[in-house]
């Protein structure tokens, strides 16, 4: 999710050199010949993030990085490949399903949200489309949420409709279409179109639709109460009074279909690989997941965004996923322009700013190897 429990967006590269500029003055690294391995070290040496884990998969072969430590008490390293909560890439299959339906005949993009949930959202002009591209105008309900103190968050979760109703609260940014900004509200009415349309939650179509038929065994939408991280697991920390605490265990339906996902790097390369491979949506549907708009409220040029994926230039082309944050863990996952997947993990959100330049370059050094 973004704001709140959030992915800290889909952000451009933009001036990779400058980025990668910023990355070899980082003091008191260790000299290695790995350029991957390299900008983990930057992340956990000179931005303090405790751990970092690249996990890249190019055709059949699957290559582990990691830096730093899976647990500041213990000093146990990342984990391989550990279940971690994947924030806002949570989108991208929320927005798999919604687009699994509209081949289906069952939703239609451009049709408003009023013809599914009648009565939920006062503008009726609202459609499908809006929510899944953040151009509905709908307040983000996350910026009410007590960030500053997530202990408060920790066992709360929420009921859809409650998310909704405090968005509600609010007057609308803009009328619907006319511009674009990230709103975790869009994807928590999303989930209810789902649930109305096939009568069943969203973790249920998620696990019978995607993860059952690609076999992402460790991959799954917490229910309500389900607040125990699966191990292994980096622990996931949050920065609380000048300290780092452990933000593994909490009930993420605070987060919902907007961010709660639970999954490991690996299920992350696969269903992308999946995904941008044609094998989820037929050509039709995957392109208007493609269809982007600017993300102009981002402020970095290229940044672009379609239904429920991003795309963000990199040296060797675009690179199309998501990223993700939630109390505990930052990630960016997708895959780049030769279907190199690629998933980069932190064992913390928030993060200081310098790691979102860092962690973008990292990634741009993983999925373009030799540019």
């Amino acid at each position: 999710m973004r704001k709140s429990l959030r992915g800290r967006r889909i952000v451009a590269v933009g001036t990779l050199v400058a980025l990668l500029a910023a990355t070899t003055a980082a003091p008191a690294l260790a000299a290695t010949a790995d350029p991957v391995r390299h900008g983990l070290d930057v992340l956990t040496t000179q931005d303090g993030v405790p751990g970092a884990e690249a996990v890249i998969q190019d055709g059949h072969r699957t290559r582990v990085v990691r830096s730093g430590t899976g647990d500041v008490t213990t000093g146990k390293p990342f984990p391989r490949n550990g279940s971690f909560r994947a924030g806002s890439v949570t989108k991208s299959f929320v927005a798999t399903v919604v687009l699994q339906l509209v081949a289906e005949g069952r939703v239609k993009l451009d049709a408003p949200v009023e013809r599914y949930l009648p009565g939920l959202l006062p503008d009726r002009r609202i459609t499908v489309r809006q929510l899944l591209q953040h151009t509905s105008g709908l307040y983000n309900y996350t910026d009410d949420l007590a960030l500053n103190d997530p202990e408060t968050l920790r066992h709360r979760g929420a009921d859809p409709a409650e998310l909704v109703a405090m968005a509600l609260k609010h007057p609308a940014l803009f009328p619907p279409g006319t511009k674009w900004s990230y709103s975790n509200t869009g994807y928590i009415v999303a989930g209810m179109i789902v649930s109305r349309v096939t009568g069943h939650d969203p973790d249920v179509e998620i696990a019978r639709r995607i993860t059952r038929p690609l076999g992402l065994r460790d991959t799954y939408l917490p229910r309500r109460g389900d607040e125990k991280l699966p191990a292994p697991h980096a622990v996931g920390y949050a920065p609380i009074g000048g300290k780092l605490v452990d933000f593994s265990d909490y009930d993420a339906t605070i987060a919902g279909a907007a961010g709660g996902l639970v999954s490991t790097p690996s299920d992350l390369d696969r269903f992308y690989g999946a995904l941008l491979g044609g094998r989820l949506l037929r050509p039709a549907e995957l392109a208007e997941m493609q269809r982007t708009v600017p993300a102009d409220e981002l402020g970095i040029p290229g940044a672009r965004y379609g239904l429920g994926l991003g795309s963000i230039p990199v040296s060797c082309g675009l690179f199309w996923g998501h990223e993700g944050g939630i109390p505990g863990f930052t990630n960016l996952a997708g895959a780049g322009p030769d279907g190199r997947r690629v998933s980069v993990v932190l064992n913390q959100q928030p993060v200081p700013p310098a790691a979102n330049q860092h962690l973008l370059a990292a990634t741009d050094t993983a999925v373009c190897p030799g540019q």
